[in-house]
Protein backbone atom coordinates (compact mmCIF):
# COMPACT_ATOMS: atom_id res chain seq x y z
CA UNK A 1 0.00 0.00 0.00
CA UNK A 2 2.92 2.53 1.15
CA UNK A 3 4.55 1.49 -2.06
CA UNK A 4 1.73 2.40 -4.49
CA UNK A 5 1.13 5.38 -2.48
CA UNK A 6 4.63 7.06 -3.09
CA UNK A 7 4.11 5.41 -6.82
CA UNK A 8 0.58 7.50 -7.74
CA UNK A 9 2.41 10.58 -5.34
CA UNK A 10 5.60 10.26 -8.17
CA UNK A 11 3.13 10.30 -11.13
CA UNK A 12 0.80 13.15 -9.86
CA UNK A 13 4.06 14.98 -9.63
CA UNK A 14 5.52 14.12 -12.98
CA UNK A 15 2.13 15.16 -14.40
CA UNK A 16 1.66 18.37 -12.59
CA UNK A 17 5.27 19.33 -14.14
CA UNK A 18 4.04 18.30 -17.40
CA UNK A 19 1.08 20.23 -17.36
CA UNK A 20 2.61 23.32 -16.17
CA UNK A 21 5.59 22.68 -18.97
CA UNK A 22 2.97 22.90 -21.44
CA UNK A 23 1.19 25.84 -20.18
CA UNK A 24 5.00 27.56 -20.16
CA UNK A 25 6.17 26.62 -23.32
CA UNK A 26 2.71 26.45 -25.68
CA UNK A 27 2.78 30.21 -26.27
CA UNK A 28 6.28 29.69 -27.67
CA UNK A 29 5.99 26.85 -29.98
CA UNK A 30 2.81 28.63 -31.16
CA UNK A 31 4.66 32.08 -31.95
CA UNK A 32 7.65 30.13 -33.36
CA UNK A 33 5.25 27.67 -35.81
CA UNK A 34 3.25 31.18 -36.95
CA UNK A 35 5.89 32.51 -37.99
CA UNK A 36 6.61 30.27 -40.38
CA UNK A 37 2.84 29.96 -41.76
CA UNK A 38 1.90 31.65 -44.67
CA UNK A 39 -1.25 34.08 -44.32
CA UNK A 40 -3.96 31.97 -45.09
CA UNK A 41 -3.09 29.32 -42.81
CA UNK A 42 -2.39 31.57 -39.88
CA UNK A 43 -6.36 32.90 -40.28
CA UNK A 44 -7.57 29.20 -40.63
CA UNK A 45 -10.21 28.27 -38.31
CA UNK A 46 -9.66 25.40 -36.18
CA UNK A 47 -5.77 26.38 -36.45
CA UNK A 48 -3.87 23.58 -38.71
CA UNK A 49 -0.88 22.32 -36.51
CA UNK A 50 0.30 20.14 -40.09
CA UNK A 51 1.48 23.01 -42.53
CA UNK A 52 3.82 23.94 -45.16
CA UNK A 53 6.41 26.41 -44.00
CA UNK A 54 7.46 29.22 -45.41
CA UNK A 55 10.57 31.91 -44.97
CA UNK A 56 7.59 34.62 -46.70
CA UNK A 57 7.60 36.62 -43.03
CA UNK A 58 10.74 36.59 -42.04
CA UNK A 59 11.56 38.19 -45.59
CA UNK A 60 9.42 40.62 -45.15
CA UNK A 61 10.35 41.30 -41.70
CA UNK A 62 14.18 41.69 -42.61
CA UNK A 63 13.60 43.33 -46.16
CA UNK A 64 10.39 45.25 -45.96
CA UNK A 65 10.66 46.67 -42.58
CA UNK A 66 14.20 46.80 -42.45
CA UNK A 67 14.29 44.47 -39.08
CA UNK A 68 18.16 44.47 -39.26
CA UNK A 69 18.59 48.41 -37.94
CA UNK A 70 16.38 47.57 -35.28
CA UNK A 71 18.71 44.56 -34.61
CA UNK A 72 21.92 46.47 -34.80
CA UNK A 73 20.32 49.25 -32.37
CA UNK A 74 19.84 46.41 -29.66
CA UNK A 75 22.80 44.90 -30.01
CA UNK A 76 24.60 48.62 -29.60
CA UNK A 77 22.43 49.61 -27.13
CA UNK A 78 22.43 46.50 -24.72
CA UNK A 79 26.18 46.24 -25.04
CA UNK A 80 27.10 49.61 -24.51
CA UNK A 81 25.19 49.77 -21.14
CA UNK A 82 25.64 46.23 -19.82
CA UNK A 83 29.29 47.10 -20.33
CA UNK A 84 29.25 50.61 -18.40
CA UNK A 85 26.80 48.78 -15.42
CA UNK A 86 29.56 46.00 -14.90
CA UNK A 87 32.31 48.65 -15.36
CA UNK A 88 31.14 50.91 -12.88
CA UNK A 89 28.45 48.52 -10.62
CA UNK A 90 32.40 46.76 -10.30
CA UNK A 91 33.94 49.74 -8.52
CA UNK A 92 30.62 51.01 -6.76
CA UNK A 93 30.04 47.39 -5.22
CA UNK A 94 33.50 47.18 -4.13
CA UNK A 95 33.55 50.43 -2.30
CA UNK A 96 30.69 49.36 -0.17
CA UNK A 97 32.11 45.41 0.34
CA UNK A 98 35.39 47.17 1.41
CA UNK A 99 34.52 50.38 3.17
CA UNK A 100 30.64 50.53 4.21
CA UNK A 101 30.33 54.34 3.60
CA UNK A 102 27.68 55.97 5.43
CA UNK A 103 26.76 52.33 7.84
CA UNK A 104 24.33 50.76 4.75
CA UNK A 105 22.23 53.89 4.57
CA UNK A 106 23.79 54.72 1.34
CA UNK A 107 23.77 51.42 0.15
CA UNK A 108 19.93 51.06 1.03
CA UNK A 109 19.19 54.10 -0.51
CA UNK A 110 20.73 52.98 -4.24
CA UNK A 111 18.72 49.80 -3.47
CA UNK A 112 15.21 51.88 -2.90
CA UNK A 113 15.86 54.17 -6.97
CA UNK A 114 15.95 50.72 -8.64
CA UNK A 115 12.37 49.94 -6.69
CA UNK A 116 10.82 52.80 -8.79
CA UNK A 117 8.71 51.86 -11.17
CA UNK A 118 10.09 52.73 -14.98
CA UNK A 119 7.14 55.06 -15.50
CA UNK A 120 7.48 57.64 -12.52
CA UNK A 121 11.00 58.55 -14.19
CA UNK A 122 9.93 58.47 -18.05
CA UNK A 123 8.86 62.22 -18.56
CA UNK A 124 12.28 63.19 -16.50
CA UNK A 125 14.55 61.35 -19.23
CA UNK A 126 12.27 62.54 -22.01
CA UNK A 127 13.08 66.21 -21.08
CA UNK A 128 16.38 65.57 -20.27
CA UNK A 129 17.05 64.00 -23.28
CA UNK A 130 14.88 66.26 -25.41
CA UNK A 131 16.96 69.58 -24.09
CA UNK A 132 20.42 67.74 -24.12
CA UNK A 133 19.49 67.23 -28.03
CA UNK A 134 19.66 70.89 -28.85
CA UNK A 135 23.22 70.75 -27.45
CA UNK A 136 26.89 70.18 -29.21
CA UNK A 137 27.72 67.98 -26.56
CA UNK A 138 24.23 66.10 -26.99
CA UNK A 139 24.65 65.51 -30.44
CA UNK A 140 28.24 64.83 -30.39
CA UNK A 141 27.41 61.57 -27.69
CA UNK A 142 24.30 61.03 -29.15
CA UNK A 143 22.19 62.16 -26.32
CA UNK A 144 19.19 63.58 -28.15
CA UNK A 145 15.60 61.96 -28.39
CA UNK A 146 15.86 59.30 -31.12
CA UNK A 147 19.72 58.43 -30.82
CA UNK A 148 21.44 55.65 -29.34
CA UNK A 149 23.13 57.47 -26.42
CA UNK A 150 19.88 58.15 -24.70
CA UNK A 151 18.99 54.63 -24.24
CA UNK A 152 22.62 54.12 -23.46
CA UNK A 153 22.32 55.82 -20.51
CA UNK A 154 18.81 55.44 -19.34
CA UNK A 155 19.56 51.89 -19.07
CA UNK A 156 22.48 52.51 -17.91
CA UNK A 157 21.13 54.55 -14.48
CA UNK A 158 18.20 52.17 -14.43
CA UNK A 159 20.19 49.09 -14.17
CA UNK A 160 22.89 50.02 -11.72
CA UNK A 161 21.55 49.94 -8.59
CA UNK A 162 20.52 46.64 -9.00
CA UNK A 163 24.45 45.88 -10.43
CA UNK A 164 25.58 47.15 -7.36
CA UNK A 165 23.25 45.31 -5.00
CA UNK A 166 24.14 42.12 -6.44
CA UNK A 167 27.75 42.11 -6.82
CA UNK A 168 28.01 43.54 -3.44
CA UNK A 169 27.70 40.23 -2.12
CA UNK A 170 30.51 38.61 -4.19
CA UNK A 171 32.91 41.13 -3.07
CA UNK A 172 32.06 40.88 0.45
CA UNK A 173 33.16 36.91 0.11
CA UNK A 174 36.33 37.50 -1.12
CA UNK A 175 39.04 37.73 2.10
CA UNK A 176 40.79 40.55 2.66
CA UNK A 177 43.32 38.68 3.64
CA UNK A 178 44.19 37.86 -0.06
CA UNK A 179 44.37 41.52 -0.41
CA UNK A 180 46.73 42.01 1.96
CA UNK A 181 48.43 39.48 1.15
CA UNK A 182 48.95 40.95 -2.47
CA UNK A 183 50.00 44.33 -0.77
CA UNK A 184 52.38 43.13 1.12
CA UNK A 185 53.85 41.58 -2.23
CA UNK A 186 54.03 45.56 -3.66
CA UNK A 187 51.02 45.65 -5.15
CA UNK A 188 49.11 49.06 -5.20
CA UNK A 189 45.14 49.51 -4.34
CA UNK A 190 44.44 49.61 -7.86
CA UNK A 191 46.35 46.28 -9.01
CA UNK A 192 44.76 44.05 -5.99
CA UNK A 193 41.24 44.98 -7.46
CA UNK A 194 42.57 44.77 -11.01
CA UNK A 195 44.61 40.98 -10.99
CA UNK A 196 43.54 39.70 -7.63
CA UNK A 197 39.97 40.94 -6.31
CA UNK A 198 38.13 40.87 -9.69
CA UNK A 199 39.24 37.65 -11.12
CA UNK A 200 37.47 35.84 -8.07
CA UNK A 201 34.67 38.02 -8.88
CA UNK A 202 34.57 36.91 -12.10
CA UNK A 203 31.14 34.68 -11.64
CA UNK A 204 29.08 37.83 -9.85
CA UNK A 205 30.30 39.72 -12.35
CA UNK A 206 29.14 37.46 -15.06
CA UNK A 207 25.19 37.19 -13.78
CA UNK A 208 25.55 41.07 -13.07
CA UNK A 209 25.78 41.23 -16.77
CA UNK A 210 23.70 38.66 -18.06
CA UNK A 211 20.55 39.82 -16.01
CA UNK A 212 22.00 43.88 -17.32
CA UNK A 213 22.25 42.41 -20.88
CA UNK A 214 18.74 40.55 -20.25
CA UNK A 215 16.95 43.75 -19.34
CA UNK A 216 18.38 45.83 -21.77
CA UNK A 217 17.73 42.88 -24.65
CA UNK A 218 13.89 43.17 -23.53
CA UNK A 219 12.70 46.78 -22.38
CA UNK A 220 9.85 48.19 -24.13
CA UNK A 221 8.94 51.20 -21.80
CA UNK A 222 12.15 53.41 -22.44
CA UNK A 223 13.06 52.50 -26.33
CA UNK A 224 8.70 53.30 -27.21
CA UNK A 225 9.24 56.88 -25.63
CA UNK A 226 12.51 58.14 -26.35
CA UNK A 227 12.98 57.09 -29.89
CA UNK A 228 11.07 57.42 -33.33
CA UNK A 229 12.29 55.39 -36.09
CA UNK A 230 17.01 55.75 -36.27
CA UNK A 231 17.51 54.56 -32.48
CA UNK A 232 14.33 51.97 -32.36
CA UNK A 233 15.16 48.74 -31.04
CA UNK A 234 13.51 45.25 -31.67
CA UNK A 235 10.98 45.07 -28.94
CA UNK A 236 9.46 48.87 -30.33
CA UNK A 237 10.00 47.15 -33.86
CA UNK A 238 7.86 43.97 -33.24
CA UNK A 239 5.01 46.50 -32.69
CA UNK A 240 5.31 48.89 -35.78
CA UNK A 241 3.70 45.26 -37.70
CA UNK A 242 0.56 46.53 -35.80
CA UNK A 243 -0.95 49.12 -38.65
CA UNK A 244 -4.10 51.03 -39.99
CA UNK A 245 -5.30 47.95 -42.25
CA UNK A 246 -4.91 45.22 -39.07
CA UNK A 247 -1.93 43.10 -37.61
CA UNK A 248 0.77 41.22 -39.67
CA UNK A 249 0.48 38.37 -37.47
CA UNK A 250 3.25 35.85 -39.79
CA UNK A 251 6.30 38.79 -39.67
CA UNK A 252 5.55 40.22 -36.11
CA UNK A 253 5.68 36.72 -34.70
CA UNK A 254 8.65 36.29 -37.00
CA UNK A 255 10.12 39.66 -35.38
CA UNK A 256 9.12 38.25 -31.76
CA UNK A 257 11.33 34.95 -32.46
CA UNK A 258 14.41 36.77 -33.56
CA UNK A 259 13.63 39.42 -29.98
CA UNK A 260 12.83 36.68 -28.18
CA UNK A 261 15.18 33.06 -29.61
CA UNK A 262 18.53 34.92 -28.51
CA UNK A 263 17.33 35.58 -25.41
CA UNK A 264 16.40 31.82 -24.46
CA UNK A 265 19.59 30.57 -26.13
CA UNK A 266 21.70 32.87 -23.69
CA UNK A 267 19.75 32.03 -20.73
CA UNK A 268 19.48 28.09 -21.18
CA UNK A 269 23.36 28.24 -21.29
CA UNK A 270 23.58 30.23 -18.73
CA UNK A 271 21.76 29.69 -16.39
CA UNK A 272 23.13 28.05 -13.62
CA UNK A 273 25.43 31.37 -13.41
CA UNK A 274 21.76 32.78 -12.95
CA UNK A 275 20.62 30.71 -10.45
CA UNK A 276 23.75 31.31 -7.88
CA UNK A 277 23.63 34.62 -8.42
CA UNK A 278 19.58 34.65 -7.35
CA UNK A 279 19.93 32.36 -4.41
CA UNK A 280 23.86 33.30 -3.44
CA UNK A 281 24.61 37.11 -4.59
CA UNK A 282 21.71 38.55 -4.47
CA UNK A 283 20.46 37.21 -0.78
CA UNK A 284 23.61 37.80 1.32
CA UNK A 285 23.94 41.47 2.56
Amino acid sequence: METQRISFGLFFRHFLILIILIVFLFPIYWMITTSFKSSEDILTRPPKFVFEPTLDNYRFAFEEADFTKFIRNTIIVAGLSTILVVTFGSIASYSFARWNPGDGHIMFFILTTRMMPAIAVIMPFFLIFRDLGKTDIGNRFYLGLDQPGALVVAYTVFNLPFAIWLMHSFFQDIPMELEDSARLDGYSRLQVFFRVVLPLAAPGIAVTAIFSLLFAWNEFLFAFVLTRDDARTITVGVSSFQTQQGILWGPLTAAAVVCVVPMLVVALFLQRYMVRGLTFGAVRG
